[in-house]
């Protein structure tokens, strides 16, 4: 099987098993805990850093939903059986960087790993985290290409694929819509709190020697499964938040 063949068979594999990526990282986290201890045993800075690296997660949510929130529909969704793009995205966000959504996934794993202090933890995440996903836009790319052809090449041609260029941006072809954001990416926030609540309650009580709950991190995770539970209920037993034409 020739090398772009290769790229592609296997891109397409990992695309159909996106959503198990994240079981990659549960080595480095169990690691991660293992070795945890406060910054110069102070757990006031350890708060603090743990805050920022909430934030970091949080930013990679906020740009997923940023760019559910533009796009129409049948493009960028969670399909895992195969690809979907009735067309090309080429307008706001996707004029700085051809896979947001990927960035947006990076950022908000990145967090996780910057939560632990070690510096070789978030460097062997990035590195895993390229490996897996290089071959599944490769994937994504070859498939537009075929369905887009020249609109795609001239596109691809001057947007960088993963770090966002900061020029040239292009309006949104549409205006934002919140039901479509919130419709499809309601788990994100439950996903993102509830992992650094789970974290933190781990951490602490690892390093303190018995089980640690902190009330402002045990209040985050709480809220999170209210807005969770409260969009769920709409998305599937109300029409509030059923877009036409997205």
């Amino acid at each position: 099987m020739k090398m772009v063949d290769s790229f592609e068979s296997s891109g397409a594999w990992l695309f159909r098993h996106r959503s198990f990526m994240p079981l990659c990282a549960v080595p480095l986290l169990v690691v991660g805990l293992l070795q945890f201890h406060y910054i110069q045993d102070s757990h006031f800075k350890t708060e603090l850093w743990a805050v920022f690296c909430f934030l970091v997660s949080l930013s990679g949510l906020a740009v997923r939903v940023f760019t559910i929130g533009f796009v129409p529909k049948r493009t960028s969704g969670r399909n895992t059986r195969d690809q979907v793009a009735a067309s090309l995205n080429t307008t706001g966000i996707y004029s700085q960087v051809r896979h947001p959504l990927y960035l947006g996934n990076y950022l908000a794993v990145l967090g996780f790993a910057l939560f632990f202090h070690s510096p070789w933890i978030p460097i062997v995440l990035s590195c895993v985290y390229a490996l897996y996903y290089e071959r599944i836009m490769f994937a994504e790319e070859k498939f537009l290409g075929e369905r887009f052809g020249q609109d795609f090449e001239q596109w691809a041609a001057g947007t960088p694929a993963f770090l966002p260029r900061f020029r040239g941006w292009v309006p949104p072809s549409k205006s934002f819509c919140w039901r479509t954001a919130l419709r499809r990416e309601y788990t994100g926030l439950l996903l993102v709190a509830g992992g650094f609540a789970s974290l933190h309650v781990l951490a602490d009580s690892l390093v303190e020697g018995h089980l640690q709950i902190d009330r402002q991190w045990a209040g985050v995770f709480i809220s999170a499964i209210v807005i969770y539970l409260l969009l769920r209920t709409l998305k599937k037993h109300t029409k509030l938040l059923r877009v036409e034409g997205r």
